[in-house]
């Protein structure tokens, strides 16, 4: 059983061996989070936006990049707090398009499977879920929705929809420690 943890320090502070990043499939990243993972990890960046702009990518996958490992400069030193691996979760088409509940839970799904062999031969044992791309989406297109109710659908909401997916489809998975890194304006 997966032990889910909802936190509101950062993620990229945080010792987890797999960080989990919500991407699109444009390769278009808007949050300052994910700006800041681009600069960090270079090498994953490049992967993801190789694969969008191959079209190899779609609306619930999820995107698993093993991390080359620094072996020069200040990075050999000291690699506590550097993740392995990097889940790049595809949940959404474009990185103004509200997620859906279909395309999360397949790329939740797509990761479950993924983290079975990572957990038992490479003995990954601390994840962190970045799931401030999946509330804040939520908080952008309210103002917008009322708008245009007819042509967009009702975005997720974050303690009705994503928290108990992200619940049931992680629970399961064995031997996992997964933070899950909320913004402080969501009460834990």
């Amino acid at each position: 059983m997966a032990t889910l943890q909802l936190t509101h320090t950062p993620i990229l502070n945080s010792s987890a061996q797999l960080l989990i990043l919500p991407v699109n499939t444009a390769g278009v990243v808007l949050d300052a989070v994910l700006i800041r993972a681009k600069t960090l990890f270079p090498d994953n960046y490049q992967r993801y936006y190789r694969a969008c702009r191959d079209g190899s990518l779609n609306v619930g996958s999820c995107l698993l990049h093993k991390r080359a490992l620094e072996r020069a400069g200040l990075g050999i030193s000291g690699n506590g707090n550097q993740p392995i691996y990097i889940a790049n979760l595809v949940v959404s088409d474009h990185p103004y398009h509200p997620v859906r509940l279909r395309g999360l839970s397949s790329a939740l799904m797509d990761l479950q499977q993924q983290l079975v062999p990572l957990i038992r031969y490479q003995g990954i044992r601390r994840a962190a879920l970045l799931a401030r791309p999946l509330i804040l989406h939520n908080a952008q297109n309210n103002a917008n929705d009322t708008a245009n109710t007819t042509a967009k659908l009702v975005p997720l909401d974050w303690y009705v929809d994503v928290l108990p997916l992200l619940t049931q489809q992680l629970q399961d998975v064995p031997k996992l420690h997964i933070d899950i890194h909320l913004p402080k304006d969501i009460n834990i």
